[in-house]
């Protein structure tokens, strides 16, 4: 469920609490957390709604200044209107992860045997980060086009190393993260 970035804002603010989404089927159900620019959120309830039944307190509680934007926003797409109620969940275990750079040989141990099953088809994660070390900020498209690869399936694996701690995204493109770098690079 994308949400763009001034509603994130709102929803850690708690000033926005729900969305809505027009789907052939729910997209997400409740208890679902999902980790975004702002933390984590957690999907309290998803239940079908009917437009005509919208409240222009239904559009402020989802970030609309009026009901008939939040009316117009979701006339452009098909499916059942569902009201997606969330609240924020805590930070990004991500970012913790990611900034741990004082690794145990357990520790890189561990991320030596996962990296190693994520290459167990075709290795590619040392080149990626290796990549991503060499050029930090560069666009996902160029990174992919150094390694002959396309564009989304390079993106999916970044954030597998993402998952890790190892990568971090930047506004454009991304770096190796403390821990990152402390695995690709260890001590003495």
């Amino acid at each position: 469920m994308l949400i763009r970035r001034p509603v994130l804002d709102a929803i850690a603010a708690g000033t926005v609490t729900c969305a809505f989404r027009r789907w052939s089927a729910p997209r997400v159900r409740p208890g679902t957390m999902l980790r975004t620019a702002v933390g984590v959120l957690e999907i309290v309830s998803v239940e079908p709604v009917a437009a005509s039944r919208l409240t222009a307190a239904d559009a402020r509680s989802a970030g609309y200044a009026t009901l008939a934007a939040l009316r117009a926003e979701n006339a452009r797409r098909e499916g059942t209107l569902y009201r997606v109620t969330l609240r924020p969940a805590g930070p990004d275990p991500r970012i913790a992860l990611r900034e741990s750079a004082d690794l145990s040989a357990d520790d890189r141990a561990a991320l030596t045997a996962r990296l190693a099953r994520m290459d167990r088809r075709t290795p590619w994660t040392a080149a990626v980060l290796a990549l991503i070390a060499e050029h930090p900020g560069v666009r996902a498209p160029d990174l992919a086009a150094r390694l002959g690869r396309e564009t989304a399936p390079f993106k999916r694996d970044v954030r597998k190393l993402k998952e890790l701690g190892l990568t971090e995204s930047l506004e454009v493109g991304y770096r190796l993260s403390p821990r990152g770098r402390a695995y690709l690079h260890p001590p003495g």
